[in-house]
């Protein structure tokens, strides 16, 4: 049977990563947005999340065999995060529900599955490291639940299989997205050069001296594709990072490298980077002009309190890969190559210096 891709979030670090693996597969690539961005091999379809009508219009000719979900949207609490982003999904799969065409929804979430949501991140009692998809839910409310709740109840309804994913941090290349350590980083460490500030860990000590782990957008768009293509991974929900470990107090110094400039030791003192950048935006306009940058507006590429949450820490964090191991997704992406790739490609597209 051919496959026909709908990516809700195609323009994102996930969704493009996708986008661009599923053409290269051959697949037929359609990505939602509200207002969609050029991309090759992928036919744009402008909706509305939030407006059931606007989906009925939008998703009218399209028949999709498989759905990528990979957005959500922020709000200012957890309730209203829950509302909206359990919503979305809902609207999306009972507007594709009369065509009777998908067979599987794969579903992006992430490690505040185990870390608990922005409200309660990384607070409280949370369940012991390395975490593995076994472990239960938090008794906590969280909107990663009830997107996949959403899911669970469409596929029990429809008929189609799904999978979820649970990536740690993601390096990726997207702008404007909401969780973007690789660019913020980028960003930071170019402001750093050009302004001759010190290049400080943002982070806390248990982050700098502790193993951690990450995830390459292309790595994660390589197990969505398998997931919905191997009958063995059918509903099952998946973890997936890179494959190796790390502790900042190494990568550190590898990314001030790349930018060459000096990686300042850490003096133990947590110095997050949000109230740091805050006024960094006429510094970067003006980086920006003396290079010919594609984008002046920093505030599009850098999202520094996402970096804060992950890099401000009190716990060691990495994931257990062996349930998708076992089941045969075997690739693996080194970190630091993962940073590299990234940092070379925004040089090439002219959105750092």
């Amino acid at each position: 049977m051919s496959n026909t891709a709908l990516i809700v979030g195609a323009s994102g670090i996930v969704g493009s990563a996708t986008a661009a693996l599923l053409t290269q597969e051959g697949w037929r690539v359609a990505g939602l947005a509200r207002h969609p961005v050029a991309q090759a091999g992928v036919e744009p379809v402008v909706g509305d999340l939030q407006d059931p009508a606007s989906l009925e219009r939008a998703l009218a000719d399209l028949a999709p065999s498989h759905v990528f979900l990979a957005t959500w949207q922020r709000r200012p609490t957890e309730a209203e995060m829950i509302r909206v982003n359990r919503a979305m999904i809902e609207n999306v799969l009972d507007a594709l529900r009369p065509k009777g065409s998908v067979r599987h929804v794969a579903l992006v979430t992430g490690l505040k599955h185990y870390l608990g949501p922005f409200e309660a991140y990384g607070k409280g009692t949370l369940p012991q490291t390395p975490f593995r998809e076994d472990q239960g839910r938090l008794d906590i409310e969280n909107f990663y639940y009830a997107q996949e709740d959403a899911v669970f109840a469409a596929a029990g309804r429809d008929g189609f299989s799904w999978s979820v994913h649970r990536p740690h941090t993601i390096i990726g290349k997207a702008v404007g997205n909401a969780m973007n350590m690789g660019t913020t980083l980028a960003c930071y460490a170019t402001l750093c050069r050009e302004t001759g500030r010190p290049f400080v860990f943002p982070g806390s000590a248990a982050q700098w001296n502790g193993l951690t782990d990450m995830t390459d957008a292309r790595l994660l768009a390589r197990q969505l594709l398998w997931a919905s293509t191997e009958p063995k991974a059918a509903d099952e929900a998946f973890n997936v990072v890179n494959g190796d470990v790390f502790r900042w107090s190494w990568m550190w110094g590898r990314i001030a490298d790349w930018f060459g400039i000096e990686a300042v030791p850490f003096d133990g003192t947590h110095r997050p980077l949000e109230p740091r950048m805050a006024q960094d935006g006429p510094a970067w306009t003006e980086i920006a002009q003396r290079y010919g940058l594609a984008e002046p507006n920093l505030e599009k590429l850098a999202s520094a309190w996402h970096t804060d949450a992950d890099l401000g820490r009190p716990i060691e964090v990495v994931t257990d890969m062996s349930k998708s191991r076992r089941l045969g997704f075997t690739a693996y992406q080194p970190t630091d190559d993962a940073f590299y790739d990234l940092f070379g490609q925004l040089r090439a597209d002219r959105l750092i210096p």
